[in-house]
This record gives structure tokens, sequence and C-alpha cells, in this order.
């Protein structure tokens, strides 16, 4: 019996272990593509023109490669929808997770679950017929299609992974905490904010990460609000991402184009890997604090 047991645990223990490596191995091939493919055009143009050249005109007689408008829309857009989207989902959890009635903690779960199960092009085609042109009349602008736009769509995009991730973190938290906060005299509200969310931040963190990575690799709602204009970032004009560089262009790209729309998914892939890096940084700094 025993024997049988052990064999089941080490068969067991062999199948994890193999779909971990098939998924490390995986991120690897991604990595050797993206370099292999990404190099050459970047050596062709020169690092330094390639990321900080501003404008972007690869179907002139004269090709021009500047990707510096993608970047720093990525970042703004990116720094908006955290801006707006982590207040609220944060905030969200704590009520659904600690202070909501059943009935009501039931209900907007399920409308946070159909947020998430919503696909791309649908909120961006609701943004195109309503943000679009509500933002085009409200600030009196000659197009709503603008960054403003884009970050406003990507705030509601990343919702539901924030929420969602962040309510597991807190409902882990054991009650004793809670009860021993209550015990000494604090209110509900303070225990929640001083003693439950402390307590998960690690899972709220990891909630936040995830909506990073939600926001910086959209591109197809991204693409139907924001104009898709290769523009230097400004509110209120239209602009291009990094993954709607990609998207919008590697269908009918050809030689050396092509070879720098694969330089900008390189680009965008070790930006991802930075930001991850960071932020798994800090947490482990704050968890040996």
């Amino acid at each position: 019996m025993r024997s049988r047991k052990q064999l089941l645990e080490t068969a067991v223990h062999g199948i994890f272990l193999m779909l971990g490596l098939v998924t490390v191995g995986c991120v690897l091939l991604i990595t050797v593509y993206l370099v292999v493919s990404g190099i050459p055009a970047i050596r062709q143009i020169g690092l330094v023109p390639f990321l900080l050249g501003d404008t972007w005109e690869s179907t002139a007689a004269q090709p021009s490669y500047g990707i510096l408008p993608f970047i720093l829309t990525s970042i703004y857009g990116t720094a908006g929808a955290i801006l707006f989207g982590v207040p609220v989902g944060f905030f969200a959890a704590v009520y659904l997770a600690k202070l909501a009635p059943t009935q009501v903690k039931s209900i907007v779960e399920a409308a946070v679950s159909l947020l998430a199960g919503i696909p791309s092009v649908v909120y961006g085609l609701v943004g195109m017929l309503v943000l679009v042109p509500g933002t085009r009349a409200l600030f009196h602008v000659p197009d709503g299609a603008s960054l403003l736009a884009a970050i406003i769509v990507l705030s509601v995009m990343i919702l539901p992974s924030i929420i969602k991730v962040s309510i597991t973190a807190l409902e882990a938290v054991p009650k004793e905490y809670e009860d021993a906060s209550l015990a000494l005299g604090a209110t509900s509200i303070e225990t929640y904010f001083r003693v439950s969310v402390p307590a998960a931040r690690s899972g709220i963190a990891a909630a936040v990460v995830l909506g990073v990575g939600r926001a910086i690799g959209e591109a197809m709602a991204v693409m139907m609000v924001s104009g898709n204009a290769a523009n230097m970032p400004s509110l209120f004009e239209s602009v291009r991402f990094l993954t709607t560089a990609v998207s919008s262009e590697m269908s009918y790209s050809s030689g050396l184009q092509r070879q720098a729309l694969f330089s900008i998914a390189l680009v965008l892939f070790l930006f991802i890997m930075l930001i991850n890096a960071e932020l798994n940084f800090f947490l482990k700094g704050q968890k040996e604090g």
C-alpha cells in the first residue's frame, strides 16, 4: 500500500515538474525568438536612433524608425490606468470582502466576473461608440480618440483582475487577526485597513501586477479608441502604443519594417520583464523588512 502511494506521489511530482519545465521552456523559446528576430533591425538602425527617435515613418521613401513616442505612450497609458483603476479596484475589493451584505456581494462579484469575460474588442467597440464621441463633446477637441480615452478603457479592463485577486487575498487573512484588533478597541474600518490589508499585502500586490500586465499588453481595445497615430503622447491627441504599433503594421510589413516591428516586440517584452522584476524586488524587500 505504501509503495503504491509513494509511486503515485512520485508520478504526480514528475508531472508537475514536467509542466513547470514546459512553461519555462516556452518563455525561453519566446525570448530567443524575439532576440534573434529583433536584434538585426536594432543593429541596422542603431540602438539610440531606434529607442530615442521621435519619428516613425515606415512606409515613406526614406523610412524612419524611432519608437520613443510609442514607449512614452505605453508608459503614460499604463501609469494612468493604474492611477485610476487600482484605487477603485482596491476599495471595491475591501468593501466586497469585508463590508458588503451577502446578496450585494454575490451580485457585484457576478458583474465583475462578467467584466473579466468580455472580449477586448467589445471594450474597444463600446469605447469607440460611446467614450470617443463623449470625450470629443465634453472637452471640445477635434477628435475624441486620444490617450485619455485609452486610459479610461484600460482602467475599466484591469478592474476585474485587481478586484477578484484582492478579494481572495483579503478573505484568506485569518479571522483571529481581526478579532484581536477588535478586542483591543479598534473599530471595524481601522481593523480592515490596518490589520487585514497589511496581512493581505502580497496578494493585493499580485493583483496590481496582473492589472499592469493587462494594461501593458492590451492592443485591440486600445487601437480602437486611441486613434493609432504615431504622435508624441498628449492627453487629447491620437497616439500609438507599443502593442498597437506591432499589430497595426505586421500584416503588410516586409524587410526592415518587419524586423523593426519584431524589435518593438522585443522592447515591449523587456519592458514587461523589467516592471515585473522591480515589483517582485519591492515586494521581497517589504517581506524582509
